[in-house]
């Protein structure tokens, strides 16, 4: 694990650390060969060279954005596209109750092809 990520996520509210680490745990048991990296003052998690997903955090919430994501279908007020079709992002706040279990599929789903 990087300690710039470790770093990052330690400076955050508790309930966004808990959700960070959940995510960063999913992430690297999902992609067991993702190299882990600060980039853009975010944690970013590449496959092979390729970005497969991103960890945002905002005032409010956690964003976890995942790359190569055309094919997977959205879910209404929690996993959509934002900028571009190939990247889906849900997005999570204080109090929420997360499928882990749904996002690891999905980022699997995603990074397969990387």
């Amino acid at each position: 694990m990087n300690p710039e990520v470790t770093q990052y996520i330690q400076q955050l509210q508790q309930w966004q650390i808990e959700t960070c680490e959940t995510l960063r745990k999913l992430i690297l048991k999902t992609i067991p060969d993702a190299e882990e990296r600060m980039q853009y003052g975010k944690p970013h998690y590449l496959k092979n060279g390729h970005y497969a997903c991103v960890i945002s955090v905002a005032k409010e919430k956690v964003s976890f954005m995942i790359f190569n994501a055309t094919e997977l279908e959205e879910i209404k007020g929690f996993f959509k596209s934002m900028s571009s079709p190939d990247r889906k992002t849900a997005t999570i706040m204080e109090g929420q109750k997360v499928d882990y279990t749904l996002l690891a599929n999905l980022l699997k789903k995603a990074s397969k092809s990387l």
